[in-house]
């Protein structure tokens, strides 16, 4: 358990899952996610965007992470909403600085305030893991 947690915790692209409508595979869409072993697992979305949309209504989705180098290894995590916050100046850096060098972090994080709109955070809970290392 120890070892898929702290595999999720590390800076994956992560590919979220959610259910859009009962007559239609779910939404799969690449994003930056946040995890600390144990804890909770957060996202940052605009409000308005069809995830969001998406996620509201099943109120909960699924995030799967993988690496292919040096072995095949993934971990899925699926479980309830259990909260949303709106965004900081704090996320938005947090975030930025687990998926970029550090010397790109201020801009990027500028340029998502002026170019991206308004963001807000989905907290999930994970509840049901999947993980395999073919390694």
């Amino acid at each position: 358990m120890e070892d898929r947690e702290g595999f999720l915790s590390e800076p994956h692209i992560g590919a979220l899952s959610v259910v859009e409508t009962p007559d239609r595979a779910p939404l799969t869409v690449p994003i930056w996610y946040q995890y600390a072993p144990g804890g909770e697992l957060w996202v940052r979305t605009g409000p308005d965007s069809r995830k969001a949309r998406a996620i509201n209504g099943a109120g909960r989705f699924s995030l799967m992470v993988q690496r292919t180098e040096p072995t095949i290894r993934y971990v899925s995590v699926e479980g309830p909403v259990i909260r949303t916050a709106p965004d900081s100046h704090e996320r938005s850096w947090e975030m930025a600085a687990r998926y970029l060098p550090p010397d790109k972090v201020a801009e990027y994080v500028e340029y998502d305030r002026t170019h991206l709109g308004e963001h807000f955070l989905i907290y999930m809970r994970p509840e049901h893991w999947l993980s395999a290392d073919l390694g």
